[in-house]
């Protein structure tokens, strides 16, 4: 039997309220074979949450550990509360089945996966426009004036990372989206350098 290939890894990041869950969603309703990352967190569960299905729930004892065990992908400390990262061994388990893995993240923890797993295909999701981004945020109606001023202001230093992406997929209509996110996989699952096996095959002497 041929083996499946190692499923890809796949960071996105966007501003608040370009939609990127929405694309994610919608991709991974048409694709069982893609997994959303599960996040460790210190944090205790909220009602209904399933440890190992909405997050990883450690003792901040535990997730220190894993720290010096670097088994994190990224992590970090939020508001000097409670810690959240990204476990390499749930996102290996993933990929070495051949699923794929989305890691929905923000630019800076995006970088920081980057540099641990090189193979990583960096996708931002961009809206069509600022005005665009702040009428999606204003129409949210959960947003006061100043979270959709700083909001704003956090979104442009958060285009200004484009050029560290592999892609850009503009958010303007999710359908359109999720069709180049589509094509992202393929062309990424083309690539010589994920095809090494196969390439060996034909290079090696095969006999016909």
């Amino acid at each position: 039997m041929a083996r499946k290939k190692k499923g890809l890894l796949l960071v996105v990041s966007g501003p608040a309220g370009v939609g990127k869950g929405t694309v994610n969603a919608a991709l991974m309703a048409k694709h069982p074979e893609i997994r959303m990352s599960v996040s460790a967190t210190t944090r205790a569960p909220r009602p209904g949450e399933i440890d190992g299905v909405h997050y990883f729930f450690k003792t901040k004892d535990e997730f220190d550990r894993m720290i010096e065990e670097n088994a994190f992908l990224e992590y970090m400390h939020v508001f000097g509360m409670n810690y959240y990262g990204t476990p390499k061994a749930f996102v290996e388990a993933e990929r070495e089945k051949g699923n794929h893995v989305i890691l929905e993240i923000d630019v800076q923890g995006a970088m920081k996966v980057k540099a641990a797993c090189p193979d990583a295909v960096m996708v931002f999701i961009a809206p069509p426009s600022l005005k665009i981004l702040k009428e999606r945020l204003v129409g949210r109606g959960t947003e006061t004036q100043e979270s959709i001023d700083v909001r704003t202001k956090t979104a442009l230093d958060e285009l200004k990372m484009l050029p560290n992406y592999d892609y850009m997929v503009v958010n303007d209509v999710v359908d359109e989206a999720v069709a180049e996110m589509e094509s992202i996989l393929t062309a990424e699952l083309c690539r010589t350098g994920r095809n090494t096996e196969p390439i060996s095959k034909l290079t090696g002497g095969e006999t016909i």
